[in-house]
This record gives structure tokens, C-alpha cells and sequence, in this order.
């Protein structure tokens, strides 16, 4: 098989949504392709090259995979670098790396490591495919993540807007992805409190899902629990209720009953009783939850 080719196949495994060795990549870019070539040796002093993406993208798989992000982080520099020589500084595919990068220093909180990575990969991207282009707005929307988990929302909010203007003008304001978009900053809104702001745009995200998607596509269920996180948060709890367990309905006939993401879900449940004071209700819910969420 073509390493190259399959590089490029084997790379769309990486990508880590919104939102994942010590170099500084500013500092990698500048520096001398030599001194580049000496760096990115294998364990027995080898250089690496082309060849050794295959082998290398696989180990980033594998140890995302397993929770470790240290190792994950070295294979991904060494990919970098690799495809700055062989593809370019400004190439595409290592802006891809660079987001993967930046999402595994977000994983383990080092944002200020990831901020500087994902300027650079929207710069790339601006640059290449332009400011109007949907892959544009999914790093603007990265970065805006990264800000609103840090609670800059000043910073956040503009890049949401931004994002979600591209993709409403890129594929349409009833396209799943104007709908993702939308829960972002939905989202946004929710963690400093403005409900207001938050339930119209939720409430069109849903709306887009319903129409777009087939009956009871799990990405509804998300925007039915954004909803009820919403009303939750409220105290709204009769309006959450339901929401909820439609939710949860959709992803048991959709995913199955022991699905990751139904733990999530019964969570979700649970935790709306609790609150309540229901722990009755809430306490077998809670139970299942955690039996889904042990098995292998």
C-alpha cells in the first residue's frame, strides 16, 4: 500500500471534535529542515520519513485510544514534522495535525499550549481555502470552544458568530451542520446564564435535526438533552422531564440499550430526579447507568 495514500485515509481517524515530546510548533516551523531530519529519528537512531506515517498515525490511534495522551502527543509531533518537509508548512493535512495536536493538549487542560496551535491551524486554513469555507468555521469554532471552556466568553462568542454565519452561507441555515453550529453557542449562552438567549437557539438547532435527519436520529436526541439542560438549569423540571426521556428513547432504539452514550443519557435522568428530591426514581436509574458504564 502507498504510505502516502494511506496516510491521508488513515489521518481522517484522527480528527477529534468540537473541541486534543514538548516541542513549541511555532518553534518547529523555523527551524533549519537539517536540523529537522535529525529530530525526527526513530528509537534506534533512524531518520523518519514518508514510510513511517502509516506506523505512526496507528500508535496516535492506539494510545488516544487507551487515555495516553503523552505518547499520543510525541507521535503527533513527529508526523508534523514529517509533513512539514514532505507536504509543507501550510499543507492541509498538517493543519489536521496541528487540531489533532491542539485537542490533546485541550484533553488534558494545557490550554495554553492549544491556543497558539489552533490559531495557527484557522491561519493555515484562511489561507488555503479561504475565509468563507466550512472548514474555516469548524476552527473557528475550536478555537471558540477553547475559550468558552475557559470561561472567556468575550473571546468565544465573536468566533461562534463568525463560525456559524460561514457554515449558514456555506451549506444552508437548515443543514445539520448550521444545527451544530447553533448548539455551540446555544451552549455559550447557557454557561453565563442567559436562558433567553439560549432556548430560541436551541430550539431552532432541534427544529433543523427534525427536519433534516431521519426520525429519531441520535444527533436529536443531543439537541433534545441541550433542551432539557437548559430547563433543568432553570428548575423548569416538568418542561425537562420529557425531553429527557424522548431523548433517551431515540438513543436506546437508535444506538442500544448498553450503548456509552446511553449512560450519559440515564445520567441526565437521574440526576433531574435527584435534584428533585425523587430518590427513588433516581437511585435505579443511577444503577443502570453505572452498569453500562463498567463493562468493557
Amino acid at each position: 500500500m502507498n504510505p502516502a495514500r494511506n496516510f491521508f485515509a488513515l489521518a481522517a481517524a484522527l480528527l477529534m471534535p468540537v473541541v486534543i515530546g514538548r516541542a513549541v510548533i511555532t518553534e518547529i516551523v523555523l527551524a533549519d529542515p537539517e536540523v529537522l531530519i535529525k529530530q525526527v529519528t526513530a528509537s534506534d537512531g533512524t531518520a523518519l520519513t514518508i514510510d513511517d506515517l502509516d506506523r505512526l498515525i496507528k500508535e496516535t490511534i492506539q494510545a488516544k485510544e487507551v487515555g495516553d495522551y503523552q505518547k499520543a502527543i510525541v507521535m503527533v509531533e513527529k508526523i508534523l514534522l514529517i509533513q512539514e518537509m514532505v507536504l509543507g508548512a501550510e499543507h492541509p493535512s498538517t493543519a489536521t495535525s496541528l487540531n489533532n495536536l491542539a485537542f490533546l493538549y485541550m484533553n488534558q487542560g494545557l490550554y495554553n499550549k492549544a491556543e497558539p496551535i489552533l490559531k495557527r491551524t484557522l491561519a493555515i486554513t484562511e489561507k488555503i481555502l479561504g475565509a468563507g469555507h466550512p472548514t474555516t468555521a469548524i476552527r473557528l469554532n475550536n478555537l471558540a470552544g477553547l475559550y468558552s471552556v475557559q470561561g472567556l466568553y468575550d473571546k468565544a462568542e465573536p468566533l461562534f458568530l463568525r463560525s456559524l454565519a460561514i457554515t449558514e452561507k456555506a451549506v444552508g441555515v437548515d443543514h445539520p451542520s448550521t444545527a451544530a453550529s447553533l448548539n455551540n453557542l446555544a451552549d455559550l449562552y447557557r454557561r453565563q446564564g442567559l436562558y433567553s438567549k439560549a432556548e430560541p437557539i436551541i430550539k431552532r438547532a432541534l427544529g433543523i435535526k427534525e427536519k433534516a435527519l431521519v426520525v429519531d436520529h441520535p444527533n436529536t436526541a443531543t439537541s433534545l438533552n441541550n433542551l432539557a439542560d437548559l430547563y433543568k438549569s432553570q428548575g423548569l423540571y416538568n418542561k425537562a422531564e420529557p425531553l429527557y426521556l424522548r431523548a433517551l428513547k431515540i438513543q436506546e432504539k437508535a444506538l442500544g440499550a448498553e450503548h456509552p452514550d446511553i449512560a450519559t443519557s440515564l445520567n441526565n435522568l437521574a440526576l433531574l430526579y435527584d435534584t428533585q428530591g425523587l430518590y427513588s426514581k433516581a437511585e435505579p436509574i443511577l444503577k443502570r447507568a453505572l452498569l453500562i458504564a463498567e463493562k468493557p
